[in-house]
């Protein structure tokens, strides 16, 4: 059964990748720009909306349909290879880590996101410059794993 639909979860699954990673990479651009507006003034305001909605609206359900669909694309290529020691290789393994560890970024910005909300922020926008380059990174080599790795 899941296999036969294979090909809409690996295209959903990819649409939400690209969703995801849109947000991941512009999340942090924001936090630049936050970092130098007036507390309560107009731009502080407008990144407020665009934050929220970015993460909540975007990020958030994202996150999840790559990770459902991910697990489910798993179960089918499991069915299809006849048995799940497939998933124990190292590039398996690999691109599982990876992937949490952009699950763990994508926290890390959501919790930065709750201190530009209450005001708290004590980042730099030096920091939110690194950061915004992580999910690029990780992301190059979960693709070289999919694409070169898991033929």
């Amino acid at each position: 059964m899941i296999l036969a639909a294979y090909d809409w979860l690996r295209a959903l699954h990819i649409l939400a990748v690209i969703a995801w990673m849109a947000g991941l990479l512009y999340l942090p651009r924001l936090f630049v720009y936050h970092c130098a507006a007036i507390p309560d003034g107009e731009l502080d305001t407008t990144l407020r909306l665009q934050e929220t909605r970015l993460l909540k609206i975007i990020m958030n359900p994202a996150m999840i349909a790559v990770w459902i669909f991910g697990v489910l694309l798993v179960w089918a290529n499991a069915e299809r290879a006849g048995s799940w020691t497939v998933f124990l290789s190292l590039a398996w393994m690999g691109k599982f880590v990876l992937v949490s560890v952009m699950t763990g970024l994508h926290h890390v910005l959501a919790l930065r996101y709750k201190r530009f909300q209450n005001g708290t922020n004590e980042w730099s926008d030096r920091s939110y410059r690194i950061l915004n380059e992580m999910p690029f990174l990780a992301a190059i080599l979960i693709v070289l794993i999919a694409v070169v790795a898991l033929r």
